[in-house]
């Protein structure tokens, strides 16, 4: 197995993508290999790296069917609702608190309020 060409940040030949220029551009790498790689140095930990597809052999994105919206909506609405009281709560409950604000801080409330 050969290894990928390794370019840095920036200079990266055209006709080649990352994941999401392609998706920017209404593409996916449709299964193809990675071609290459790009490498962005940091101070103090390993490099960033991001993988090269070639935008020739990528396939356009699939359509959103109903179904898929309605699994999408059904989802977030999952996220949103409060397992400790069941409620809608208007936004995404953290994963720290595992439920929403006013169950996860009864107190804070009544002193608030």
């Amino acid at each position: 197995m050969a290894a990928l060409p390794v370019y840095p940040w920036r200079l990266a030949p055209d006709g080649l993508a990352t994941v999401r220029q392609l998706r920017a551009r209404g593409l996916r790498p449709g299964g193809q290999d990675v071609v290459a790689q790009i490498e962005r140095p940091r101070r103090r930990r390993g490099p960033l790296v991001a993988y090269l597809y070639e935008i020739d052999k990528a396939k356009p994105v699939r359509p959103m069917t109903p179904a898929r919206w309605a699994a999408l909506a059904k989802a977030n609405t999952a996220r949103r609702t409060c397992p400790e009281c069941g409620r809608d709560a208007g936004y995404v409950i953290p994963a720290s608190l595992g439920m929403c604000v006013p169950c996860a801080y009864p107190d804070d409330e009544q002193r608030v309020g």
